[in-house]
């Protein structure tokens, strides 16, 4: 049978000069579900965000599927380190899926934006015909952990994210931030976040990007002032605190530009913010005198007082996470299960059949004698197979219930895909039919 797999790397794995070279944008994603889908991958699904990459994917042959899943990565963010790119089948695959869409594998525990950008990859997907039954079932599973965790739990109050962090940060070194002008660069949706929390403590708020619709779409929810991308220059040479949040793939703060600000400053500090992945600023400007640069590992320290505050919560989620794998695992083998009922019940018809068709070919029969040896046929078949329909009903719950449909294939010869009638064509999920 065919299992969920994934492959990718976090924050977790890998340090940010790591994550920021396998960052996939957009058209990257695209690119990389039609490659996979190319190579026999029915149903993938691709996860790209500040802390992680990660593809998700249903394979007949899960080792086979990951070891082109990792090579795909490889190929475009280059070698590294064994143990960075992390690979998972089966029940961990799903695990790993329902906490990540819940944040519980997120830097900052509690966390709402990756729940979106769960959401985001799975329309993503869809909208390239690569969610089928299993993938979208394991997804939709997915966002319903998820509400469950932030609904049944307190993981979600007083919650901060990474931008909210940022924000923080940035009171915390300048105290009072009324009159201070803050400059937000991109207008992603973390950036927003991160300015909208800094505006509403005072800030006067600058937003610059490439497209001056949405710099002012932004600045005008949060009470601020757009400039032109040419207007970069002399705004940070203004601003107190700098947020970058682009999709740029190259340094948008070199050193040389920020050679420059510097001097135009006259010694006044800078602190800057950096929440692209891609970095938005070269490592080397926080080098550069009254230069503060942080970039999201660096709130890693603050994430981490944010998951002891949350531990306990945490662990309660931990346990809606279990029992929600359970119940996708026992779905998931009934789409063994239902083939290979259908498969014996058929043997045992078609045996039956032979034998009265063998008994009775020189008899002739009315109606009321062919309808009782029907229903003769179906009362055997039901007797015989009630112990093992039992068996094998109980058992699809169980951990080894894979190898029980196998045994049982075995032992009565049923071949793989044999048997697809209506029924079974019915128990397939989101009603899809199998390929002929």
């Amino acid at each position: 049978m065919s299992e969920l797999i994934v492959a990718g790397l976090s924050h977790h794995t890998a340090a940010l000069a790591v994550r920021e070279r396998y960052a996939l944008p957009e058209p990257d994603q695209k690119q990389v579900i039609a490659e996979l889908q190319q190579r026999g991958l029915r149903e993938v699904a691709v996860v790209s965000t500040c802390n992680r990459v990660e593809i998700y994917a249903v394979g007949d042959d899960p080792e086979s599927a990951l070891d082109q899943m990792v090579a795909l990565l490889v190929a475009r963010g280059g070698p590294t380190d064994d143990g960075v790119i992390y690979r998972r089948a089966g029940k961990r695959t799903v695990r790993h899926a329902f906490r990540v869409a819940s944040s519980l594998d997120s830097m900052v525990v509690g966390e709402p934006q990756i729940l979106g950008q769960f959401k985001e990859a799975h329309a993503r997907a869809s909208s390239l015909g690569a969610i089928g039954g299993v993938l979208g079932r394991c997804f939709d599973r997915a966002f319903a952990v998820a509400k469950r965790v932030r609904t049944e739990t307190g993981i979600a109050e007083g919650t901060v994210s990474v931008s909210s962090i940022a924000a923080q940060l940035a009171k915390k070194i300048f105290g009072d931030l009324t009159g201070r002008q803050v400059l937000l660069l991109g207008a992603g949706e973390m950036g927003e976040a991160a300015a909208k929390s800094l505006a509403s403590s005072g800030a006067s708020l600058v937003v610059v990007n490439r497209s001056p619709e949405k710099a002012e779409r932004v600045a005008t929810e949060c009470g601020g002032q757009h400039r032109g991308y040419e207007q970069m220059a002399a705004s940070l040479v203004e601003a107190d605190v700098v947020i970058t949040s682009t999709s740029s793939d190259r340094y948008v703060l070199t050193r040389d530009l920020m050679k420059n600000v510097v001097r135009g400053r006259r010694q006044r500090p800078l602190f800057l913010i950096d929440i692209a992945v891609p970095r938005d600023v070269d490592p080397r400007v926080g080098d550069l005198g009254n230069i503060f640069l942080y970039d999201v590992d660096d709130l890693q320290q603050v994430a981490n007082e944010n998951i002891a505050r949350r531990k306990n919560e945490a662990l309660q989620a931990e346990d809606i996470v279990r029992a929600e794998v359970r119940e996708f695992e026992a779905w998931r083998a009934t789409l063994s299960l239902t083939p290979t009922i259908v498969a014996l019940r058929e043997r045992f018809a078609r045996v039956i059949d032979d034998e009265l068709a063998r008994t009775t070919c020189k008899a002739r029969f009315d109606e009321d004698q062919l309808r009782a040896l029907e229903r003769m046929k179906t009362s055997m078949i039901n007797k015989l197979l009630h112990a093992p329909m039992t068996e094998l009903r109980r058992g699809a719950h169980e951990a080894d219930s894979a190898a029980l449909i196998e045994v049982t294939r075995r032992l009565f010869q049923i071949e793989e895909g044999e048997s697809l009638t209506d029924s079974e064509e019915r128990a397939l999920p989101n009603g899809k039919r199998k390929p002929t």
